[in-house]
């Protein structure tokens, strides 16, 4: 194995970590590892699964906000109350280191619909879409960056 597939290939892991665990830009990183190797590696195979790999990613960046933003629309989630999740997603990182993120972001929209709603059961029913609306943009950047990971190591079989 050559140093330019070793690095690409910690990078990408790192970036897959980066997906699931929301600290880092993870389908970036992947998109990063690939790219870096197809520049260093050069070649018809390289370039193409790098034009391939850029596609995905962007209809990936599309598709993630979209997709979960429409749902969230028609069950009346507003976006104040996404943002209010951030920053509660934002406290909850520095309060409790990591795990504080997904924590924070649930009782930060629980809030923000309870206060909206008044309601405590229509709160939880809101705050149960949200979550499931960023649980849907986390799997739709996972396809994409494992789509990316599985066609390297294709072009890789192949070289």
């Amino acid at each position: 194995m050559t140093w330019p597939v070793v690095l690409a290939g910690l990078v990408i892991l790192v970036g897959l970590v980066g997906v699931v665990v929301p600290l880092l830009p993870g389908l970036l990183l992947v998109w990063g590892g690939v790219a870096g190797w197809a520049v260093v590696e050069g070649g018809v195979a390289a370039y193409s699964l790098l034009v391939v790999a850029s596609a995905v990613a962007v209809g990936a960046q599309v598709l993630k906000y979209v997709v979960p933003g429409r749902r969230l629309q028609r069950a009346g989630v507003p976006t104040a109350t996404l943002l209010v999740g951030g920053l509660g997603a934002l406290l909850g990182f520095f309060v409790i280191p990591v795990i504080g993120l997904p924590i924070g972001f649930v009782a930060g929209v629980y809030l923000a619909e309870r206060r909206r709603l008044a309601d405590r059961v229509a709160a939880r029913t809101s705050t149960g879409r949200a979550v499931r609306a960023v649980g849907l943009s986390i799997l739709v950047e996972l396809t994409a960056a494992l789509l990316i990971v599985v066609g390297w190591l294709a072009v890789l079989a192949v070289a």
